[in-house]
């Protein structure tokens, strides 16, 4: 019953963060198989981001996100 009670607790905690960062930053959530994946423009911003995550929640970027890729640029 507590690992169920600390796993809810850490998905309420990671959603939490994953919101606080779609509000403050221009990126994108993507969900594969239930897993958050960070959509990001560019190494600049990724360092902001990871930064803001660090200083924000004390959590590592991957810990809250499966992993982060940057966005293609859009060919017109």
């Amino acid at each position: 019953m507590r690992r169920l009670a600390a796993a809810i607790r850490e998905c309420v905690e990671q959603d939490y963060v994953i919101e606080h960062v779609k509000q403050r930053f221009h990126c994108t959530v993507l969900w594969c198989e239930g897993r958050a994946c960070l959509e990001y423009n560019g190494e600049e911003e990724l360092a902001r981001i990871s930064e803001y995550v660090k200083q924000t929640f004390d959590k590592e970027l991957l810990d809250v996100f499966f992993t982060a890729i940057e966005s293609l640029p859009l060919d017109a």
